[in-house]
């Protein structure tokens, strides 16, 4: 997207926001404090804070004009625990410290845009709303935003959620299904001097998991994007000394899964795959995959605002549980993937104004006559 050189006061908003909310510490299940500094500088002349409770902070227009579309940009304002930066650092154009990519900026990005708009209420065809919320980073049965889509109607009308996942500013639609599941392999504990009287678990494990060892990835195709499935062994436990056949093993396995399969057909290959008659599987989370809503007449002017690439999510993000209720989700964001949750996790302050600069003209982009 060609246009004027980015106004030097909005990069320095953006990138004093973004260190700002870098600053305040919120790891998973210790969001108020964030919630809060994001709730202060949310401009409630033209916004209402419709829902601020269990770990989130919802705003929608104060005026809700029921006759236009309602876009919801959604972030999450928690992070995996502090990295080796303890607290933000800004050097030159760049913002570094824990949730700068993953995804603080996308927030601060997402506050400018709710100040824009104060500047001009209602100047566009589309309503939006904002929706900031905590433990996204913990497993789906501890998510703070499936309750608030159980019981927010208003957020179930939303026509199109834009998630503020870190894509590097390209569209990423749909994401896989996260299962985990642990797999107990039983032996017969015996002294290592003689194990023909006992039965190695660790020695089977390795019978029952070689499926896995030997899979390739699986590449399936949706809308001509690919989603490639992987399973992996994370950890595994077993033995109790070292001359002592070991009687127990317990693997941890987690399978991606394309948006192509439910969660039931997905636990389902899992089992065909492990199957073993001295092993047991069972599933401790299963996260729903995320449609692939590259169709959308909305996703579809977006990618118009800013000439914007689009491409697969080979990952799990929060568009799944907004597709549990029927709400259209995409990712689009500020950060890099490929720092999120590193060390020397960043943004660039030209990527928080390109971010801006998009959803503006995405807002904008069929003003009334």
């Amino acid at each position: 997207m060609s246009g004027p050189a980015a106004d030097p006061e909005l990069a320095e908003r953006l990138a004093a926001r973004t260190l700002a909310f870098v600053d305040i510490a919120s790891v998973s299940g210790d969001e108020g404090p964030i919630l809060g500094a994001v709730a202060d500088v949310m401009p409630d002349e033209v916004l209402e804070l419709m829902d601020d409770s269990d770990g989130v902070a919802f705003f929608v227009p104060g005026r809700r004009r029921s006759e236009v579309p309602l876009v919801v940009l959604a972030g999450h304002v928690d992070t995996v625990p502090p990295n080796a930066i303890p607290q933000g650092l800004r050097e030159g154009t760049t913002i570094l410290g824990r949730g700068a990519a993953d995804m603080k900026g996308g927030v601060a990005v997402m506050v400018e845009i709710a100040t824009s708009i104060a500047r001009a209420p209602n100047a566009g065809d589309l309503d939006v709303g904002f929706l900031f919320f905590g433990r996204e980073e913990l497993p789906i049965t501890e998510s703070a935003l499936l309750p608030l889509l159980d019981r927010c109607e208003t957020a179930r009308s939303a026509d199109l959620a834009i998630v503020m996942e870190p894509t590097a500013n390209a569209i990423e639609v749909g994401c896989l299904g996260n299962l985990n599941a642990l797999l107990t392999v039983r032996g017969e504990a015996a002294h290592t001097a003689r194990p023909w009287l006992g039965r190695n678990a660790i020695h089977t494990a390795i019978e029952a998991l070689g499926p896995l060892s030997d899979l390739p990835p699986r590449d399936v195709e949706i809308h001509g994007l690919i989603y490639r499935e992987v399973v992996s062994v994370t950890s595994i436990e077993g033995g109790i000394a070292g001359n002592v056949v070991p009687d127990r093993v317990v693997a941890r396995i987690n399978f991606r899964y394309a948006p192509t399969r439910s969660p039931a057909e997905a636990e389902a290959r899992l089992r065909e795959l492990v199957s073993h008659p001295s092993s047991e599987l069972e599933v401790v989370g299963n996260a729903p995959p995320g449609p692939v809503a590259v169709r959308h007449p909305l996703v579809s002017r977006l990618r118009q605002a800013g000439d914007l690439s689009i491409g697969p999510k080979q990952a799990w993000t929060p568009v799944a549980e907004f597709a549990t209720v029927g709400v259209d989700a995409i990712n689009f964001g500020p950060g890099d993937p490929q720092y999120a949750h590193r060390d020397d996790e960043r943004v660039e302050t030209s990527a928080l104004v390109r971010s801006y600069e998009v959803l503006r003209s995405f807002l904008a982009a069929q003003e009334a006559d």
